[in-house]
């Protein structure tokens, strides 16, 4: 019989862990679905996924079997041997989308490190050391490490840790005419988000990611595109690049890939592929048979047409209400976004205000998320019952109710 757990409480947090999150002041204990339950006992309904994470919500039925049969087999081999649920998932990965090769990783950051990695080295043995250029956008967010924190465009996040990694320019977002002035013969890749996550909920015009495209093509560069956010049927596709049509050289995901274990990949094609070669790039969990087990049942729902035609359902009820509660207390000045991750902008009234509206959304039992100052982002489960989302935005209106009375 295994010893007690030791009692903790929020308090313990400023005490034992660094302080680099300020966490809600409830600590969740018990989630189903899209309901959560606190130390207390209380409930909120979730439409957070765990920022875009628990794709098919809490504890979803054929995500617990999958990681409990798994779990009684194999948890860990190392890449000095593979694994069947790897190979199940690269092949399911290959087969929806239009790469021809996977790699596996454990996170975002480290899929877009990795992503990062090989357009360098692609372009430095393709045409010599000097073509080493990246181009990403101002307000994108790819990651943590060093490099990708660096790609990102926020210097909030990037300054203060000693010299910044050369040969990285940023442009505006959704602006072709700055991308067609900075990409040249020494840019290796441009890397976009399809939809800027942290940068506020902002979707790609499509002729810029078709702009986007043809420069590379035209400057032998990879197009990378992020979709840790975007993707695994968040928008209604599978992938965000499916509803523009633009495919790009190498994408990149995570989040929702695992529905809330920990897993990330890069995909690309056969050619790209093989300039990681034996030894090139590497990590210690990716391919985890306990991730891969996970992320292929993820994958069975999420693939199904009732799955992405329910999401497209979904967003239709959740903007409709928004942009009906935007109207009714005046806080809103657009909802943007698609599928089921949605922005409602703060007005020039109420800018700056974003976590003001997540804790009067927690005091309400509401789990909400911000984008940004100026933004209330919302990415509920793919599968989230209707009722569960009427209820969830019954209680943002009795929020946003206390707020403009307060």
């Amino acid at each position: 019989m295994s010893a007690p757990h030791a009692q903790v409480q929020r308090a313990d947090f400023d005490q034992v862990m660094f302080p680099n999150y300020a966490p809600a002041t409830f600590i969740p204990v018990r989630a189903e679905g899209a309901r959560v339950w606190d130390q207390a006992g209380r409930e909120f309904i979730d439409l957070t996924s765990g920022i875009a994470v628990n794709s098919l919500g809490h504890c979803h039925p054929a995500l617990v079997e999958a990681l409990t049969e798994q779990a009684g087999k194999l948890w860990h081999v190392s890449n000095v041997f593979t694994n069947e649920p790897a190979l199940r998932l690269a092949k399911q990965l290959v087969d929806a989308t239009f790469a021809e090769r996977a790699f596996f990783c454990n996170s975002g950051a480290e899929a877009n490190e990795a992503a990062l990695k090989l357009a360098r080295r692609v372009a430095h043995d393709r045409f010599g050391p000097e073509k080493y250029e990246i181009v990403a956008a101002f307000n994108s967010f790819h990651g943590r490490t060093l490099f990708t924190v660096n790609v990102g465009g926020q210097a909030k996040y990037s300054d203060g840790f000693g010299p910044k990694i050369e040969g990285i320019t940023h442009v505006p977002y959704n602006d072709l005419a700055a991308l067609e002035a900075v990409v040249n013969e020494r840019t290796c890749a441009v890397i976009l988000e399809p939809i800027q996550g942290e940068g506020g909920i902002l979707p790609a015009a499509k002729a810029y990611l078709e702009g986007a495209r043809a420069l590379c093509d035209r400057h032998d560069a990879l197009l990378i595109f992020d979709e840790v956010q975007s993707g695994m049927g968040r928008t209604g596709e599978l992938f965000a690049y499916m509803n523009y049509g633009v495919v790009p050289d190498v994408l990149s995901s995570a989040k929702g890939l695992g529905g809330g274990f920990p897993i990330g990949a890069i995909l690309t094609t056969e050619a790209l592929a093989k300039h990681f070669s034996v030894g090139v790039h590497g990590t210690t969990f990716g391919g985890n048979p306990l991730a891969c087990a996970v992320a292929s049942a993820v994958l069975d729902v999420v693939t199904s047409p009732e799955t992405l035609s329910g999401v497209r359902e979904r967003h239709a009820r959740l903007k409709e209400r928004l942009e009906a509660l935007g109207a009714k207390y005046g806080l809103f000045s657009q909802v943007r976004g698609m599928g089921l991750l949605l922005g409602a902008v703060l007005n020039d009234e109420w800018k700056g205000k974003a976590r003001d509206v997540l804790l009067a959304a927690e005091a309400h039992g509401l789990m909400v998320l911000q984008a940004g100052p100026d933004v209330v982002r919302f990415a509920p489960s793919l599968v989230i019952h209707g009722a569960d989302l009427d209820e969830g935005l019954d209680r943002f209106e009795r929020a946003l109710a206390s707020l403009v009375q307060a």
